[in-house]
């Protein structure tokens, strides 16, 4: 029985006046019921609305949830095509660096320099003795820093021949140490350095063909700093004041030469 029904029943019961006080008791507890039904299923209703609004909202809460790990899983994806895009733009970089490389024309080749350097003089003979230089002596120390230079080891025959000088500043052959150490520099290409040394040849005593020898590479010095003209003026007091020396006889032929390649 429902609502309507019982309405109906009521003013049916009504209308034909035979409606009892027991009836209308009968239809108030059943309308009590039938009320009292609605009450409860309009709650059942609310509460299933109330779960239906709970399940939505963790249904979105589960599909912000998934597009998040979708991104943080993309996230890596990105990042090594990125490294992807850089790794290749690095490589065509490194291409066309290479072609650039080849597509370059070869340098030219440095202009011969105005003579071509004498070859070093041969160290002096060690002095005539019955025997081998003993160990310790300074013929021996001389001979240990020659071999060193022989052996282009140039940075450690200069301290070899510094200490020689330190030592036996006197020696006959100090001149020739001093002379080996501006050579050192010299084939070291440090020409502005080489000069200090060659000049101090000049200082010993003992110089004899070596302060010729020294000139004559103090002007090649020049020539590898362009300064073309302190070589001329270096070779003509090297031919004015050792006149009879070999390195006179050269230094005259790189005069006549730089002469040569001045005229018209």
């Amino acid at each position: 029985m429902n609502r309507g029904l019982l309405a109906v029943a009521l003013v049916l019961a009504l209308a034909s006046g035979c409606a009892t006080r027991s009836s209308v008791r009968q239809f108030r507890a059943d309308l009590t019921a039938l009320r009292a039904e609605v009450a409860a299923l309009r709650q059942a209703h609310d509460e299933q609305a109330r779960e239906s609004v709970r399940a939505l909202q963790e249904l979105r809460a589960l599909e912000a949830r998934v597009r998040d790990l979708g991104s943080a899983l993309n996230a890596p994806s990105e990042a090594v095509g990125r490294l992807s895009s850089r790794v290749t733009a690095v490589e065509e970089g490194i291409k066309d660096v290479r072609a650039d490389l080849t597509a370059r024309p070869a340098p030219a080749a440095p202009p011969a320099p105005p003579a071509s350097p004498p070859p070093p003089p041969a160290p002096p003979e060690r002095p005539a003795r019955d025997s081998a230089p003993r160990s310790g002596s300074p013929e021996a120390t001389y001979n240990i820093a020659v071999a060193t230079f022989r052996a282009r080891e140039h940075g450690q025959a200069v301290l070899e021949f510094t200490d020689f000088l330190a030592k036996y500043s006197k020696h006959p052959l100090a001149a020739s140490a001093q002379y080996w150490i501006g050579e050192a520099y010299y084939i070291q290409r440090d020409y502005r350095q080489a000069i200090v040394e060659f000049e101090k040849v000049q200082e010993h005593d003992s110089a004899n063909g070596k302060a010729a020898d020294a000139l004559l590479r103090i002007g090649l010095c020049y020539v590898n700093l362009r300064e073309p003209a302190r070589a001329h003026q270096v070779w003509q007091r090297l031919v004015q004041e050792h006149p009879d020396s070999e390195a006179a006889v050269r230094a005259r032929g790189l005069l006549r030469a730089r002469r040569g390649s001045s005229r018209p």
